[in-house]
């Protein structure tokens, strides 16, 4: 087993720092192979779902967003649940979001809010395992996680929109609750199905991706001739096996080979090609640079792109850190909805925007169980009763609302919905049958969801 360590994430509430470790093995390998993805792209045409030439930007707000701060403010109810700022119209008559959105209300038509999403789980990780793999099965006690991602999912089946290119990239890392890849992760569908990593910031200046660059010593031919020796020399362990491993480290080579000798990865990483004003409007901060990567991945011919943007679990001290962290969040956003319209690739480019689950409607006093304003200023704390999930692009109508949650913000009032109809949604727009089956590591057929309706009023 390979082991590269990845650094360190900050704290969450729980107090436990988590180092990361991006972990290659051949332990649990188990996948199913090509006949039965054919077979499983077949069954989604048969049951009325062509495949689309339809990519994903998740925009990952890492630690828990507040919907009573950012999409579903309640500015009637009392002031200790309805929050600090006020909400203000968009250009959709009758929905209104933050006053630190000014830049997404303006472009409100072209992306939907659902405002009734819930688990009812205030643990950051089975949040973030529900929300990516639609299925419980991780908690604060237990953060292994049981089921592929629905990225890993779809990007199996679908594998790359152009050759050259990888299929699913993190920018900059993938990451839930600080585990990387976490629940981001194949799981039993095996290791080359995780998100290709770009790491670093793509705001610096000197930002590049490494494994995508030939050495000064190394050419495409030698590099061809290096496979070929590789491929005699693994060519009995790779009869003999049984396990799956020869054709995971068989992708991997694939992968890797196609972005180095291609060139196609080489100039959709290079941001430093893309015009100032372009780089403006999205802002020159790492989330803002990671979301203008992001489009030109799916551009390139990606499938699945997720940006992490951490730093959401604001116990305390959320005035601040939402004065910090929605201008950011604003700009990316209608950024992001404008250039993809600009360029004809929102109808083929699906958005999401949501975390692990949102804050508590009532606000605490600071104290985190101690004197009032001992830990910093008011915050919120877990609640996963009732989120928000933003969305739009990829085939979804824009400028409507789903659901509506209570006076106060706490649980769905109208038209619940789970994270397993949010999966079935995307699935449709990407052409895919949610039924397909995966084997996991005791052999078992596992459906990619078990359960769930395509939310129709999106599409």
């Amino acid at each position: 087993m390979f082991r590269v360590h990845a650094g360190t994430t900050r704290k969450y509430c729980d107090g436990l720092t988590r180092r990361s470790f991006v972990q290659l093995g051949i332990a649990g390998l188990a996948s199913v192979g090509l006949p039965r993805i054919l077979a499983a792209k077949e069954a989604s045409q048969q049951f009325g779902r062509p495949q689309r030439d339809t990519a994903v930007i998740m925009l990952w707000l890492d630690g828990g967003p507040s919907h009573l701060d950012m999409y579903d403010m309640k500015p009637e109810a009392p002031a200790e649940y309805r929050g600090l700022w006020n909400p203000i119209r968009t250009s959709v008559p009758g929905i209104e979001i933050s006053e630190l959105f000014p830049r997404q209300a303006k472009v409100a038509d072209k992306f939907s809010l659902i405002r009734s999403l819930h688990h009812d789980n205030g643990d950051h990780f089975t949040g973030a395992h529900y929300l990516l793999t639609s299925r419980d099965g991780a908690s604060g006690g237990d953060t292994t996680g049981k089921y592929p991602s629905i990225a890993s999912i779809a990007t199996k089946l679908r594998g790359p929109r152009r050759e050259g290119m990888p299929a699913y990239a993190a920018v900059p890392y993938a990451a839930s609750v600080g585990l990387r890849p976490g629940y981001f992760g194949a799981n039993y569908l095996g290791h080359a199905y995780n998100p290709f990593e770009t790491n670093g910031d793509p705001n610096d200046p000197n930002f590049k991706v490494d494994n995508i660059q030939l050495s000064d010593a190394l050419t495409i031919d030698r590099l061809e001739d290096r496979r070929a020796l590789l491929s005699h020399f693994d060519r009995l362990r790779r009869d003999m096996d049984s396990s799956g491993a020869m054709e995971t480290m068989d992708r991997f080579d694939h992968k890797a080979y196609e972005m180095v000798a291609g060139g196609a990865a080489r100039q959709a990483f290079d941001i430093g090609v893309e015009d100032e004003a372009t780089r403006e409007m999205y802002g020159r901060h790492p989330w803002g640079q990671s979301t203008l990567l992001a489009r030109r991945l799916v551009e390139a011919g990606s499938t699945w792109v997720t940006v992490h943007m951490g730093g959401w679990d604001h116990h305390w001290d959320l005035k601040a850190g939402y004065e910090r962290n929605l201008p950011i969040v604003d700009a990316l956003v209608s950024a992001l909805f404008t250039d993809l319209d600009q360029r004809g690739l929102l109808d083929q480019t699906l958005v999401i925007l949501c975390g692990e689950f949102s804050r508590t409607p009532r606000m605490n006093d600071g104290g985190n169980g101690g004197p009032a304003g001992s830990m910093g200023t008011p915050g919120r704390d877990h609640w996963g009763n009732a989120m928000s999930v933003l969305i739009g692009g990829g085939g979804i109508h824009g400028g409507r609302v789903v659901g509506a949650t209570n006076s106060r913000g706490e649980v769905p009032q109208d038209r619940p919905v789970e994270a397993c109809d949010l999966h079935a949604t995307i699935y449709r727009c990407l052409g895919i049958d949610p039924s397909v089956s995966f084997l996991n590591h005791a052999g078992r057929p596992v459906p990619a969801i078990d359960r769930g309706e395509v939310i129709t009023e999106l599409l």
